[in-house]
């Protein structure tokens, strides 16, 4: 038995998957509830309390797209998806929407049980919640509110890009690997290869760089990023 016992949801129509992965959730101890199509996984996410909801992207009626965007209009349950999709793109969507990872069919029951264990580990922003302002040159972020202004002027950030930016803000100088990135701000282990922190590098580029005529994310080649005044 674990040392906390889980209530776990799993939206998932393959009833052979969802079987053997029930069966594995339960062994370790945890509780799970079943749901086979997105209109019951729905209905269950927001009427019941779960610690962790593991979510199908591709399921009758409603998909897991919609589904995670609901939950997390209401809800701040951590959501990892379980997917057969292998784009970066797909990716990207699904963490915008607010999932908190994303793990590709087919995976081995070891690496899901230690994406769930991550996902509960990063449950609160990794911004320090004391910090109140972090700030860097003209930049200012502001972790109470989840604000961000250059000279004043507010920038729209999604989740992910302010709590990327967040960590580049807390590291100013300081090259910040792919893997710490990942780690840090998506929260799981490093496995295998993602371009998700590019995406995203170049998305805060695009917002701040590009729309102030600054150069603040500095490429390390082969290594990864920081965030330093322009040379």
């Amino acid at each position: 038995m674990p040392e906390t016992t889980l209530n776990i949801l799993l939206v998932e129509d393959d009833r052979a998957i969802a079987k053997v992965i029930a069966l594995e959730l339960e062994h370790h101890g945890h509780r799970v509830g079943l749901a086979a199509d997105g209109r019951t996984g729905l209905d269950m996410a927001l009427t019941q309390e779960w610690d962790v909801i593991l979510l199908d992207l591709m399921l009758p009626f409603l998909n897991g797209y919609e589904i995670c965007k609901q939950i997390r209009a209401r809800k701040d349950t951590p959501i990892l998806l379980l997917t057969a999709k292998d784009e970066v793109q797909d990716k990207v969507f699904g963490l915008d929407l607010g999932a908190d990872d994303y793990l590709t069919k087919p995976f081995a029951m070891d690496e899901l049980m230690a994406r769930i264990r991550a996902v509960l580990r990063r449950k609160n922003p990794p911004v320090k919640k004391n910090s109140g302002q972090l700030t860097f040159r003209e930049l200012e972020l502001d972790t109470q509110a989840y604000q961000v202004y250059f000279q004043g002027e507010e920038i729209s950030l999604t989740k992910k890009e302010f709590e990327l930016l967040a960590m580049f803000l807390e590291h100013p100088n300081r090259v910040l690997s792919r893997e710490h990135i990942l780690e840090n701000v998506w929260g799981f282990d490093y496995y295998g290869e993602s371009n998700a922190v590019d995406v995203y590098v170049r998305f805060l580029r695009g917002k701040i760089d590009e729309r102030f005529g600054v150069h603040y994310f500095h490429t390390v080649r082969g290594v990864g990023y920081v965030l330093r005044a322009e040379d």
